[in-house]
Protein backbone atom coordinates (compact mmCIF):
# COMPACT_ATOMS: atom_id res chain seq x y z
CA UNK A 1 0.00 0.00 0.00
CA UNK A 2 1.59 3.29 -1.14
CA UNK A 3 1.39 6.03 1.49
CA UNK A 4 0.42 9.47 0.21
CA UNK A 5 -1.28 8.10 -2.92
CA UNK A 6 -4.03 10.28 -4.32
CA UNK A 7 -7.60 8.97 -4.03
CA UNK A 8 -10.61 10.83 -5.44
CA UNK A 9 -13.96 10.15 -3.76
CA UNK A 10 -17.08 10.92 -5.83
CA UNK A 11 -20.50 10.77 -4.12
CA UNK A 12 -23.43 13.17 -3.81
CA UNK A 13 -23.90 12.04 -0.19
CA UNK A 14 -21.83 14.31 2.07
CA UNK A 15 -21.77 11.76 4.90
CA UNK A 16 -20.25 9.08 2.64
CA UNK A 17 -17.60 11.54 1.46
CA UNK A 18 -16.81 12.48 5.06
CA UNK A 19 -16.37 8.96 6.43
CA UNK A 20 -14.30 7.86 3.44
CA UNK A 21 -12.06 10.91 3.73
CA UNK A 22 -11.41 10.15 7.41
CA UNK A 23 -10.73 6.45 6.77
CA UNK A 24 -8.44 7.14 3.82
CA UNK A 25 -6.56 9.91 5.63
CA UNK A 26 -6.02 7.66 8.65
CA UNK A 27 -4.56 5.06 6.28
CA UNK A 28 -2.12 7.60 4.86
CA UNK A 29 -3.88 8.44 1.59
CA UNK A 30 -4.51 11.93 0.22
CA UNK A 31 -8.28 12.10 -0.37
CA UNK A 32 -9.92 14.66 -2.67
CA UNK A 33 -13.72 14.91 -2.54
CA UNK A 34 -16.24 15.51 -5.36
CA UNK A 35 -20.02 15.66 -5.15
CA UNK A 36 -20.56 15.07 -8.89
CA UNK A 37 -18.92 13.25 -11.78
CA UNK A 38 -18.78 16.22 -14.16
CA UNK A 39 -16.17 18.01 -12.03
CA UNK A 40 -14.08 14.84 -12.01
CA UNK A 41 -14.15 14.57 -15.80
CA UNK A 42 -13.07 18.20 -16.16
CA UNK A 43 -10.21 17.85 -13.70
CA UNK A 44 -8.99 14.46 -14.90
CA UNK A 45 -7.96 16.07 -18.18
CA UNK A 46 -5.38 18.12 -16.23
CA UNK A 47 -4.30 15.60 -13.60
CA UNK A 48 -5.07 12.04 -12.62
CA UNK A 49 -5.30 10.44 -9.17
CA UNK A 50 -3.99 6.99 -8.33
CA UNK A 51 -7.47 5.61 -7.59
CA UNK A 52 -11.08 6.79 -7.91
CA UNK A 53 -13.92 5.65 -5.62
CA UNK A 54 -17.29 6.60 -7.08
CA UNK A 55 -20.98 6.12 -6.48
CA UNK A 56 -23.08 4.86 -9.40
CA UNK A 57 -26.28 6.90 -9.11
CA UNK A 58 -25.76 10.65 -8.81
CA UNK A 59 -27.44 13.76 -10.23
CA UNK A 60 -26.07 14.61 -13.66
CA UNK A 61 -23.47 12.26 -15.05
CA UNK A 62 -23.73 8.85 -13.39
CA UNK A 63 -20.82 6.85 -12.08
CA UNK A 64 -21.18 4.33 -14.91
CA UNK A 65 -21.21 7.12 -17.53
CA UNK A 66 -18.08 8.58 -15.93
CA UNK A 67 -16.52 5.12 -15.94
CA UNK A 68 -17.16 4.84 -19.67
CA UNK A 69 -15.43 8.17 -20.37
CA UNK A 70 -12.49 7.25 -18.14
CA UNK A 71 -12.19 3.95 -19.99
CA UNK A 72 -11.10 5.87 -23.08
CA UNK A 73 -9.43 8.91 -21.51
CA UNK A 74 -7.64 7.15 -18.63
CA UNK A 75 -7.79 3.39 -19.27
CA UNK A 76 -5.15 2.54 -16.65
CA UNK A 77 -6.85 4.43 -13.81
CA UNK A 78 -8.34 2.00 -11.24
CA UNK A 79 -11.96 2.82 -10.40
CA UNK A 80 -13.83 1.30 -7.44
CA UNK A 81 -17.59 1.52 -7.91
CA UNK A 82 -19.92 1.69 -4.90
CA UNK A 83 -23.70 1.74 -4.86
CA UNK A 84 -26.64 1.13 -2.55
CA UNK A 85 -28.54 -0.38 -5.50
CA UNK A 86 -27.53 -4.01 -4.98
CA UNK A 87 -28.57 -5.66 -8.20
CA UNK A 88 -27.02 -7.78 -10.91
CA UNK A 89 -27.10 -5.03 -13.52
CA UNK A 90 -25.02 -2.73 -11.33
CA UNK A 91 -22.37 -5.41 -10.81
CA UNK A 92 -22.24 -6.49 -14.45
CA UNK A 93 -22.28 -2.93 -15.80
CA UNK A 94 -19.54 -1.87 -13.40
CA UNK A 95 -17.22 -4.71 -14.42
CA UNK A 96 -18.00 -4.38 -18.11
CA UNK A 97 -17.34 -0.66 -17.88
CA UNK A 98 -13.85 -1.42 -16.64
CA UNK A 99 -14.25 -1.08 -12.87
CA UNK A 100 -11.49 -2.53 -10.70
CA UNK A 101 -14.00 -3.65 -8.06
CA UNK A 102 -17.67 -3.39 -7.09
CA UNK A 103 -18.46 -2.32 -3.50
CA UNK A 104 -22.13 -2.57 -2.40
CA UNK A 105 -23.33 -0.23 0.34
CA UNK A 106 -23.33 -0.45 3.30
CA UNK A 107 -19.65 -1.36 3.26
CA UNK A 108 -16.98 -1.80 5.87
CA UNK A 109 -14.48 1.08 5.87
CA UNK A 110 -11.56 -1.28 6.35
CA UNK A 111 -12.72 -3.21 3.30
CA UNK A 112 -12.88 0.01 1.27
CA UNK A 113 -9.37 0.99 2.34
CA UNK A 114 -8.09 -2.52 1.57
CA UNK A 115 -9.61 -2.28 -1.92
CA UNK A 116 -7.72 0.96 -2.52
CA UNK A 117 -4.53 -0.83 -1.52
CA UNK A 118 -5.20 -3.69 -3.93
CA UNK A 119 -6.05 -1.24 -6.72
CA UNK A 120 -2.71 0.51 -6.24
CA UNK A 121 -0.90 -2.80 -6.62
CA UNK A 122 -2.53 -3.46 -9.96
CA UNK A 123 -0.71 -1.77 -12.83
CA UNK A 124 -3.58 -1.84 -15.33
CA UNK A 125 -7.21 -2.87 -15.45
CA UNK A 126 -8.08 -6.21 -16.97
CA UNK A 127 -9.74 -6.26 -20.37
CA UNK A 128 -13.37 -7.18 -19.54
CA UNK A 129 -14.40 -7.72 -23.15
CA UNK A 130 -17.10 -6.08 -25.23
CA UNK A 131 -19.90 -4.11 -23.68
CA UNK A 132 -23.40 -5.51 -23.88
CA UNK A 133 -26.70 -3.74 -23.72
CA UNK A 134 -28.09 -3.13 -20.23
CA UNK A 135 -30.98 -5.42 -19.42
CA UNK A 136 -33.55 -5.55 -16.67
CA UNK A 137 -32.30 -8.16 -14.23
CA UNK A 138 -34.54 -11.05 -13.18
CA UNK A 139 -32.26 -11.79 -10.25
CA UNK A 140 -32.80 -9.91 -7.01
CA UNK A 141 -30.49 -10.10 -4.02
CA UNK A 142 -28.98 -7.85 -1.39
CA UNK A 143 -27.81 -10.75 0.77
CA UNK A 144 -24.01 -11.10 0.90
CA UNK A 145 -24.15 -14.53 -0.74
CA UNK A 146 -26.07 -13.10 -3.71
CA UNK A 147 -23.66 -10.18 -3.98
CA UNK A 148 -20.91 -12.77 -4.39
CA UNK A 149 -22.91 -14.36 -7.22
CA UNK A 150 -23.30 -10.96 -8.93
CA UNK A 151 -19.56 -10.34 -8.67
CA UNK A 152 -18.77 -13.69 -10.30
CA UNK A 153 -21.23 -13.07 -13.15
CA UNK A 154 -19.70 -9.64 -13.68
CA UNK A 155 -16.18 -11.03 -13.81
CA UNK A 156 -17.31 -13.77 -16.21
CA UNK A 157 -18.73 -11.24 -18.69
CA UNK A 158 -15.62 -11.36 -20.87
CA UNK A 159 -14.98 -15.08 -20.41
CA UNK A 160 -16.08 -18.28 -22.14
CA UNK A 161 -15.05 -20.76 -19.44
CA UNK A 162 -17.31 -23.61 -18.35
CA UNK A 163 -19.36 -22.93 -15.21
CA UNK A 164 -20.93 -25.26 -12.63
CA UNK A 165 -23.87 -23.81 -10.66
CA UNK A 166 -24.80 -25.61 -7.44
CA UNK A 167 -27.81 -25.07 -5.24
CA UNK A 168 -31.05 -26.58 -3.98
CA UNK A 169 -34.03 -26.96 -6.31
CA UNK A 170 -35.83 -23.68 -6.85
CA UNK A 171 -32.90 -21.38 -6.03
CA UNK A 172 -32.74 -19.94 -9.56
CA UNK A 173 -29.90 -21.85 -11.21
CA UNK A 174 -31.28 -21.43 -14.72
CA UNK A 175 -31.77 -17.68 -14.15
CA UNK A 176 -28.09 -17.41 -13.26
CA UNK A 177 -27.14 -19.52 -16.29
CA UNK A 178 -29.13 -17.20 -18.56
CA UNK A 179 -27.55 -14.15 -16.92
CA UNK A 180 -24.09 -15.57 -17.61
CA UNK A 181 -25.12 -16.17 -21.22
CA UNK A 182 -26.70 -12.73 -21.73
CA UNK A 183 -23.59 -10.99 -20.43
CA UNK A 184 -21.10 -13.09 -22.38
CA UNK A 185 -19.39 -12.74 -25.78
CA UNK A 186 -21.73 -15.52 -26.99
CA UNK A 187 -24.94 -13.59 -26.27
CA UNK A 188 -25.77 -13.19 -29.98
CA UNK A 189 -25.79 -16.98 -30.46
CA UNK A 190 -28.32 -19.55 -29.12
CA UNK A 191 -28.95 -20.47 -25.50
CA UNK A 192 -30.09 -24.10 -25.40
CA UNK A 193 -31.25 -25.71 -22.15
CA UNK A 194 -31.80 -29.38 -21.37
CA UNK A 195 -32.79 -31.05 -18.11
CA UNK A 196 -30.79 -34.26 -18.13
CA UNK A 197 -32.88 -35.75 -15.32
CA UNK A 198 -36.16 -35.29 -17.22
CA UNK A 199 -35.16 -37.38 -20.26
CA UNK A 200 -34.96 -41.20 -20.18
CA UNK A 201 -31.37 -42.44 -20.26
CA UNK A 202 -31.89 -44.30 -23.55
CA UNK A 203 -33.00 -41.06 -25.27
CA UNK A 204 -30.59 -38.62 -23.64
CA UNK A 205 -27.65 -39.51 -25.91
CA UNK A 206 -29.71 -38.68 -28.99
CA UNK A 207 -30.97 -35.46 -27.37
CA UNK A 208 -27.44 -34.28 -26.71
CA UNK A 209 -25.60 -35.44 -29.81
CA UNK A 210 -28.36 -36.07 -32.39
CA UNK A 211 -28.76 -39.18 -34.54
CA UNK A 212 -28.60 -40.33 -38.14
CA UNK A 213 -31.56 -41.73 -40.06
CA UNK A 214 -32.01 -45.42 -39.23
CA UNK A 215 -29.70 -45.30 -36.20
CA UNK A 216 -32.36 -47.04 -34.14
CA UNK A 217 -36.02 -48.03 -34.36
CA UNK A 218 -38.07 -44.90 -34.93
CA UNK A 219 -35.16 -42.79 -36.23
CA UNK A 220 -36.87 -41.96 -39.51
CA UNK A 221 -34.76 -38.91 -40.30
CA UNK A 222 -31.54 -37.26 -39.29
CA UNK A 223 -31.79 -35.13 -36.13
CA UNK A 224 -29.43 -32.43 -34.84
CA UNK A 225 -28.69 -32.70 -31.11
CA UNK A 226 -28.43 -29.95 -28.53
CA UNK A 227 -24.70 -29.50 -29.09
CA UNK A 228 -25.33 -28.67 -32.74
CA UNK A 229 -28.34 -26.50 -31.92
CA UNK A 230 -26.24 -24.44 -29.49
CA UNK A 231 -23.35 -23.98 -31.94
CA UNK A 232 -21.54 -20.73 -31.17
CA UNK A 233 -23.66 -20.20 -28.08
CA UNK A 234 -24.25 -21.69 -24.65
CA UNK A 235 -25.55 -25.12 -23.67
CA UNK A 236 -27.17 -25.33 -20.22
CA UNK A 237 -27.12 -28.84 -18.75
CA UNK A 238 -29.49 -28.84 -15.79
CA UNK A 239 -29.34 -31.57 -13.10
CA UNK A 240 -26.03 -32.83 -14.46
CA UNK A 241 -25.57 -35.02 -11.39
CA UNK A 242 -28.20 -37.45 -12.68
CA UNK A 243 -26.45 -38.11 -16.00
CA UNK A 244 -25.70 -41.84 -16.53
CA UNK A 245 -22.01 -42.79 -16.29
CA UNK A 246 -21.78 -43.98 -19.90
CA UNK A 247 -23.01 -40.61 -21.14
CA UNK A 248 -20.62 -38.83 -18.79
CA UNK A 249 -17.81 -40.45 -20.77
CA UNK A 250 -19.13 -39.08 -24.06
CA UNK A 251 -19.66 -35.64 -22.54
CA UNK A 252 -16.10 -35.66 -21.21
CA UNK A 253 -14.75 -36.27 -24.70
CA UNK A 254 -16.68 -33.34 -26.11
CA UNK A 255 -15.37 -31.06 -23.38
CA UNK A 256 -11.83 -32.42 -23.81
CA UNK A 257 -11.33 -32.23 -27.56
CA UNK A 258 -14.47 -30.48 -28.83
CA UNK A 259 -15.61 -33.30 -31.13
CA UNK A 260 -18.45 -35.83 -31.17
CA UNK A 261 -20.47 -38.18 -33.41
CA UNK A 262 -24.22 -38.36 -33.87
CA UNK A 263 -25.76 -41.65 -32.75
CA UNK A 264 -25.23 -44.05 -35.65
CA UNK A 265 -22.99 -41.54 -37.42
CA UNK A 266 -19.43 -41.82 -38.74
CA UNK A 267 -18.69 -38.16 -39.45
CA UNK A 268 -16.81 -36.37 -36.70
CA UNK A 269 -18.50 -33.08 -35.76
CA UNK A 270 -17.07 -30.08 -33.92
CA UNK A 271 -18.80 -28.65 -30.86
CA UNK A 272 -18.32 -24.88 -30.54
CA UNK A 273 -20.30 -24.35 -27.33
CA UNK A 274 -19.80 -23.04 -23.83
CA UNK A 275 -21.22 -25.43 -21.23
CA UNK A 276 -22.94 -24.14 -18.13
CA UNK A 277 -24.05 -27.02 -15.90
CA UNK A 278 -26.21 -27.05 -12.78
CA UNK A 279 -26.90 -29.52 -10.01
CA UNK A 280 -28.82 -29.73 -6.74
CA UNK A 281 -26.54 -32.55 -5.56
CA UNK A 282 -23.14 -32.68 -3.92
CA UNK A 283 -21.05 -33.71 -6.92
CA UNK A 284 -17.96 -34.09 -4.76
CA UNK A 285 -19.77 -36.76 -2.74
CA UNK A 286 -21.04 -38.45 -5.91
CA UNK A 287 -17.46 -38.54 -7.20
CA UNK A 288 -16.34 -40.20 -3.95
CA UNK A 289 -19.18 -42.72 -4.29
CA UNK A 290 -18.16 -43.56 -7.86
CA UNK A 291 -21.38 -42.19 -9.38
CA UNK A 292 -19.84 -39.21 -11.14
CA UNK A 293 -16.58 -39.05 -13.08
CA UNK A 294 -13.93 -37.01 -11.30
CA UNK A 295 -12.34 -35.83 -14.55
CA UNK A 296 -15.72 -34.64 -15.84
CA UNK A 297 -16.38 -32.84 -12.55
CA UNK A 298 -13.16 -30.87 -12.95
CA UNK A 299 -13.94 -30.10 -16.62
CA UNK A 300 -17.32 -28.66 -15.64
CA UNK A 301 -16.22 -26.95 -12.45
CA UNK A 302 -13.75 -24.48 -13.99
CA UNK A 303 -15.76 -21.74 -12.31
CA UNK A 304 -18.13 -22.75 -9.49
CA UNK A 305 -21.11 -20.72 -8.30
CA UNK A 306 -23.14 -21.74 -5.25
CA UNK A 307 -26.64 -20.31 -4.86
CA UNK A 308 -27.91 -19.95 -1.28
CA UNK A 309 -31.33 -21.34 -0.29
CA UNK A 310 -33.99 -18.73 0.44
CA UNK A 311 -33.89 -19.47 4.18
CA UNK A 312 -30.29 -18.18 4.19
CA UNK A 313 -31.16 -14.90 2.45
CA UNK A 314 -34.35 -13.87 4.24
CA UNK A 315 -33.51 -10.18 3.85
CA UNK A 316 -34.29 -10.61 0.13
CA UNK A 317 -37.82 -11.94 0.68
CA UNK A 318 -39.61 -8.52 0.76
CA UNK A 319 -38.03 -7.41 -2.53
CA UNK A 320 -38.58 -10.80 -4.15
CA UNK A 321 -42.24 -10.88 -3.08
CA UNK A 322 -42.85 -7.37 -4.44
CA UNK A 323 -41.24 -8.30 -7.76
CA UNK A 324 -43.20 -11.55 -8.08
CA UNK A 325 -46.51 -9.86 -7.21
CA UNK A 326 -45.84 -7.19 -9.82
CA UNK A 327 -44.85 -9.79 -12.42
CA UNK A 328 -48.01 -11.83 -11.73
CA UNK A 329 -50.18 -8.72 -12.01
CA UNK A 330 -48.69 -7.92 -15.42
CA UNK A 331 -49.25 -11.47 -16.65
CA UNK A 332 -52.87 -11.51 -15.43
CA UNK A 333 -53.57 -7.88 -16.40
CA UNK A 334 -54.75 -6.91 -12.91
CA UNK A 335 -53.67 -4.45 -10.24
CA UNK A 336 -50.63 -5.54 -8.27
CA UNK A 337 -51.29 -6.79 -4.74
CA UNK A 338 -49.36 -5.60 -1.69
CA UNK A 339 -48.51 -7.45 1.52
CA UNK A 340 -49.37 -6.03 4.92
CA UNK A 341 -46.65 -6.04 7.56
CA UNK A 342 -47.95 -9.13 9.39
CA UNK A 343 -48.11 -11.14 6.18
CA UNK A 344 -44.63 -10.07 5.19
CA UNK A 345 -43.39 -11.09 8.63
CA UNK A 346 -44.86 -14.59 8.19
CA UNK A 347 -43.21 -14.93 4.78
CA UNK A 348 -39.88 -13.80 6.18
CA UNK A 349 -40.07 -16.50 8.86
CA UNK A 350 -41.31 -19.39 6.68
CA UNK A 351 -39.03 -22.33 5.90
CA UNK A 352 -39.36 -22.23 2.06
CA UNK A 353 -38.26 -25.77 1.16
CA UNK A 354 -39.06 -24.88 -2.46
CA UNK A 355 -36.93 -21.74 -2.25
CA UNK A 356 -37.46 -18.81 -4.63
CA UNK A 357 -39.63 -20.87 -6.98
CA UNK A 358 -42.05 -21.63 -4.13
CA UNK A 359 -42.26 -17.93 -3.21
CA UNK A 360 -42.96 -17.00 -6.83
CA UNK A 361 -45.74 -19.59 -7.12
CA UNK A 362 -47.28 -18.33 -3.88
CA UNK A 363 -47.30 -14.75 -5.18
CA UNK A 364 -49.00 -15.86 -8.37
CA UNK A 365 -51.59 -17.76 -6.32
CA UNK A 366 -52.24 -14.76 -4.07
CA UNK A 367 -52.67 -12.50 -7.09
CA UNK A 368 -55.47 -14.77 -8.29
CA UNK A 369 -57.17 -15.73 -5.03
CA UNK A 370 -56.67 -12.89 -2.51
CA UNK A 371 -59.92 -10.85 -2.57
CA UNK A 372 -58.52 -7.45 -1.61
CA UNK A 373 -55.74 -5.20 -2.86
CA UNK A 374 -53.82 -5.88 0.35
CA UNK A 375 -52.87 -9.45 1.20
CA UNK A 376 -53.37 -10.35 4.87
CA UNK A 377 -52.40 -13.45 6.83
CA UNK A 378 -55.96 -14.75 6.35
CA UNK A 379 -55.24 -15.01 2.61
CA UNK A 380 -52.18 -17.20 3.09
CA UNK A 381 -52.45 -20.97 2.56
CA UNK A 382 -52.33 -22.84 5.85
CA UNK A 383 -49.09 -24.62 4.97
CA UNK A 384 -47.34 -21.22 4.74
CA UNK A 385 -49.01 -19.40 7.61
CA UNK A 386 -48.23 -22.20 10.07
CA UNK A 387 -44.81 -23.17 8.72
CA UNK A 388 -42.71 -20.57 10.48
CA UNK A 389 -39.17 -21.15 11.60
CA UNK A 390 -39.10 -23.97 14.15
CA UNK A 391 -39.18 -22.77 17.78
CA UNK A 392 -36.02 -24.67 18.60
CA UNK A 393 -34.18 -22.62 15.98
CA UNK A 394 -35.15 -19.36 17.66
CA UNK A 395 -34.36 -20.75 21.10
CA UNK A 396 -30.90 -21.83 19.98
CA UNK A 397 -29.85 -18.62 18.27
CA UNK A 398 -26.77 -18.48 20.47
CA UNK A 399 -25.69 -21.88 19.16
CA UNK A 400 -26.26 -20.77 15.57
CA UNK A 401 -24.22 -17.63 16.25
CA UNK A 402 -21.48 -19.78 17.75
CA UNK A 403 -21.41 -21.98 14.65
CA UNK A 404 -21.36 -18.95 12.32
CA UNK A 405 -18.44 -17.43 14.21
CA UNK A 406 -16.55 -20.73 14.38
CA UNK A 407 -16.95 -21.23 10.63
CA UNK A 408 -15.42 -17.81 9.93
CA UNK A 409 -12.57 -18.36 12.37
CA UNK A 410 -11.82 -21.67 10.65
CA UNK A 411 -11.54 -19.84 7.32
CA UNK A 412 -9.00 -17.49 8.86
CA UNK A 413 -11.39 -14.52 8.76
CA UNK A 414 -10.59 -11.73 11.19
CA UNK A 415 -12.72 -8.90 12.60
CA UNK A 416 -15.78 -11.16 12.50
CA UNK A 417 -17.78 -8.79 14.70
CA UNK A 418 -17.78 -6.14 11.96
CA UNK A 419 -19.80 -8.58 9.81
CA UNK A 420 -21.97 -10.39 12.33
CA UNK A 421 -22.70 -7.36 14.53
CA UNK A 422 -24.45 -5.30 11.81
CA UNK A 423 -26.29 -8.42 10.63
CA UNK A 424 -27.62 -8.98 14.17
CA UNK A 425 -28.78 -5.36 14.46
CA UNK A 426 -30.30 -5.46 10.98
CA UNK A 427 -32.40 -8.54 11.82
CA UNK A 428 -33.47 -7.00 15.14
CA UNK A 429 -34.43 -3.73 13.48
CA UNK A 430 -36.42 -5.31 10.65
CA UNK A 431 -38.22 -7.61 13.07
CA UNK A 432 -39.20 -4.69 15.30
CA UNK A 433 -40.42 -2.62 12.35
CA UNK A 434 -42.44 -5.58 11.07
CA UNK A 435 -43.92 -6.11 14.53
CA UNK A 436 -44.96 -2.45 14.82
CA UNK A 437 -46.17 -2.09 11.25
CA UNK A 438 -43.35 0.30 10.39
CA UNK A 439 -43.91 2.70 13.32
CA UNK A 440 -40.34 3.79 14.06
CA UNK A 441 -40.82 5.39 17.47
CA UNK A 442 -42.61 2.32 18.78
CA UNK A 443 -40.00 0.02 17.23
CA UNK A 444 -37.25 2.02 18.96
CA UNK A 445 -38.95 1.50 22.34
CA UNK A 446 -39.27 -2.26 21.78
CA UNK A 447 -35.57 -2.51 20.90
CA UNK A 448 -34.44 -0.21 23.68
CA UNK A 449 -33.03 2.52 21.45
CA UNK A 450 -33.79 6.21 21.30
CA UNK A 451 -35.55 7.56 18.21
CA UNK A 452 -32.35 9.25 16.99
CA UNK A 453 -30.43 6.02 17.39
CA UNK A 454 -33.00 4.10 15.36
CA UNK A 455 -32.92 6.76 12.59
CA UNK A 456 -29.14 6.57 12.47
CA UNK A 457 -29.18 2.76 12.39
CA UNK A 458 -31.70 2.74 9.53
CA UNK A 459 -29.23 4.68 7.45
CA UNK A 460 -26.09 2.87 8.59
CA UNK A 461 -27.60 -0.58 8.06
CA UNK A 462 -29.42 0.40 4.83
CA UNK A 463 -32.80 -0.79 6.16
CA UNK A 464 -35.83 0.51 4.31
Amino acid sequence: MSQGSSVWVVDDDASIRWVLEKALSNAGFAATLFDNADDVLKRVRREQPDVIITDIRMPGTSGLEMLEVLGSDAPDLPVIVMTAHSDLDSAVSAYQGGAFEYLPKPFDLEEAVALVGRALQKKALEDTGPKVAKRDSEIIGEAPAMQTVFRVIGRLSGSQMNVLISGESGTGKELVARAIYRNSPRSAKPFVAINTAAIPAELLESELFGHEKGAFTGAQEQRRGRFEQASGGTLFLDEIGDMPLELQTRLLRVLSDGTFFRVGGHKELTADVRVVAATNQDLGRRVAEGRFREDLFHRLNVIGITLPPLRERREDIPALADAFLYKAAIELEVESKRLDSSTLQVLCEALWPGNVRELENLCRRLTVLAPGATVTTVDLPSDVSTRSVAPESSQNWQRLLQEAAAERFARGQKDVLSELGPDFERVLLRTALGFTGGRKQEAARWIGWGRNTLTRKLKELDVD
